[in-house]
């Protein structure tokens, strides 16, 4: 599960290299053709590193290049910061001072500051030279973020009713669209939408399988869409699941015919599960060869992107709410345990209780634990998971975390970072968009197309986009602003991309963090030490006074060198 975030980094710093600021600054100094190195040698190891972490958990070797790599970045964005610090100190002092004073800052500082400089461009085209010789030994492949190839997840029409708890009013919600006699121009299509494990596909199974649907529709055809979203694919699969005909070697236009013929007159109900295309242009083309239905067909999209569900539905969509904690218990207890066994074990019951309150109504989440520990009684082994962060248990393929990355899998790389930093904060933490994207900003994380836009604005957009995606969740709305959130199943999903480069202060690790939260009350101020040198952000507090403060901020910020964020909360 872990992410190492080099690919990510690289683009960040070779937009860097890059833009039209930077090649002023490059040429100004006098290092251009050093950079120019460096950024050739970035894009060449940037070209296999998603096929590197792709392949990363078969091998731990390949996961400590890419280590190296991702801190040969960093220190690639540092000695870029160093230079635009420097060039912005002098033109500072440009304008504000007079002549004598500027030859006293500039008469000789300027060919140290290069010859020292110099050195430093040279060691890190040194350590990527080492780093690219290196990569050959791992026979990579070259691929684009584009055609990166996410897990499958293939879904099925079929469902125990039995085993569904507390989605009767949403299923009643779905069957009365499904039956309503007014039609429109165009087939009428209701989204539902929601996070990942929270049981849309579950519930478009439940109302597939109802009898008054059955008995209502002609035809009932459920497709679970892949992720590219082919519309070729798509119409195979139409067809196979109208009549059970194999169609793989017909061309669009036999296809198109075949299409007609299964839908031709006919009152159709399709499910379209798991969708997660954005372009209008394709829904568009796919909706247009659906035409050939009756008066009355409807069509059902599940997602977890707002803005699919913007671009499918006809109607608003349907927000599919978490499952109340008492149906969850219920379904915890039916997979926990065989029937009636729960009497027998009151001590793991209350448990349990605790189990399932960690999963906040996700019922992917509950299935998950629950199949987890139908096959022990040891009170040991329900206190571990009750008492574990969820990102560190075992999950096989289908169960939550994995489930949950796959919304991950599908941010534009831009977005992952400033994703991943928000396990900085702690679970339940209300953010809102000005203090979030002033971090996101000190960090270097917005990147725009556009050379002018404001930090401001590229952050809000970030924030609307990961709204849009259910990793954020509107708390509260305000006049001028609004507050916001991450589930606590998102929050374990962040922790789990971000190992090694977050520490949100529950637990201690050494080396590599970027960022940390660090409370002085709990925590002994020695362990701080060890992770000043890469830190990037620190948020520090000391709410029951205990430390000294003010020498500890001093030495933090004297030996700091690369921090970009510094919060002092009760010191």
């Amino acid at each position: 599960m872990a992410e190492s975030f080099a690919f990510e980094i690289a683009a960040k710093v070779l937009e860097k290299l890059g833009s039209a600021a930077y090649e002023r600054i490059s040429l100004a100094w006098g290092v251009r053709e050093e950079f120019e190195k460096l950024k050739l040698t970035l894009a060449v190891i940037g070209a296999v590193v998603l096929d590197a972490e792709q392949q990363q958990a078969c091998s731990q070797e390949l996961s400590l290049w890419l280590q190296r790599f991702k801190d040969a970045c960093y220190d690639v964005e540092d000695l870029i910061d160093e230079f635009e610090i420097q060039e912005l100190r002098r033109q500072v002092l440009e304008r504000s001072t007079g002549s004598k004073v500027r030859h006293f800052f500039f008469g000789s500082n300027p060919l140290a500051f290069r010859f020292m400089m110099g050195n430093k461009i040279k060691k890190a085209n040194e350590m990527l030279d080492e780093i690219a010789a290196n990569k050959a030994k791992f026979h990579l492949t070259p691929k684009h973020e584009t055609n990166v190839i996410h897990r499958e997840r293939e879904t099925y029409s079929f469902v125990k009713t039995s085993s569904v708890i507390g989605r009767d009013e949403a299923k009643q919600h779905l069957v009365n669209f499904l039956m309503d006699p007014t039609d429109g121009e165009d087939i009428p299509v209701l989204p539902i939408v929601g996070i990942g494990g929270i049981g849309k596909t579950t519930l478009a199974q439940l109302v597939f399988n109802e009898e008054s649907v059955k008995s209502h529709f002609e035809l009932r055809i459920w497709v679970c869409v892949t992720e590219d979203f082919d519309v070729k694919q798509l119409m195979i699969k139409i067809i196979k699941s109208a009549n059970g005909r194999e169609s793989k070697d017909m061309n669009k236009e036999e296809l198109h015919k075949a299409l007609q013929d299964c839908l031709n007159g006919k009152r159709f109900f399709m499910v379209l599960d798991d969708v997660w295309n954005e372009d209008k242009k394709k829904w568009s083309e796919l909706k247009d060869l659906l035409g050939g239905g009756a008066q009355g067909s409807r069509i059902i999209v599940t997602t977890r992107s707002r803005k699919v569900a913007t671009i499918t539905g006809t109607i608003p969509p349907y927000d599919l709410e978490h499952l109340s904690y008492e149906n969850c218990l219920s379904l915890f207890l039916k997979l926990a345990f065989k029937e009636g066994e729960e009497k027998q074990h009151d001590n793991l019951v209350r448990i349990g209780e605790g189990i399932v309150q960690k999963c906040k109504g996700v019922a992917l989440a509950v299935k998950t634990l629950g199949s987890l520990l139908c096959s022990t009684r040891v009170q040991h082994d329900w206190e571990l998971v009750r008492d574990s962060e969820l990102w560190k248990l075992k999950q096989e393929e289908n169960d939550i975390l994995p489930a949950l990355k796959l919304s991950y899998d599908h941010l534009p790389w831009y977005l992952k970072q400033c994703f991943a930093f928000c396990s900085v904060f702690p679970k339940d933490f209300e953010l809102n968009p000005l203090y979030l994207i002033s971090l996101w900003t000190a960090n270097g994380f917005l990147q725009s197309p556009y050379e002018n836009e404001e930090p401001k604005d590229i952050g809000n957009r970030y924030i609307q986009e990961l709204l849009s995606r259910s990793f954020f969740q509107q708390v509260e709305d305000k006049i001028f602003t609004f507050t916001f959130k991450m589930h606590d199943l998102v929050h374990d999903l962040a922790l789990s991309v971000a190992q090694n480069e977050v520490n949100p202060c529950n637990h201690y690790s050494t080396g590599n963090v970027r960022h940390l939260r660090f409370d002085l009350s709990k925590q002994d101020a020695s362990q701080l030490a060890n992770n000043l040198n890469r830190l990037q952000s620190l948020f520090l507090s000391d709410k029951e006074g205990k430390a000294d403060s003010e020498s500890l901020i001093a030495e933090v910020i004297s030996r700091s060198k690369h921090l970009r964020v510094l919060e002092l909360a009760n010191t």
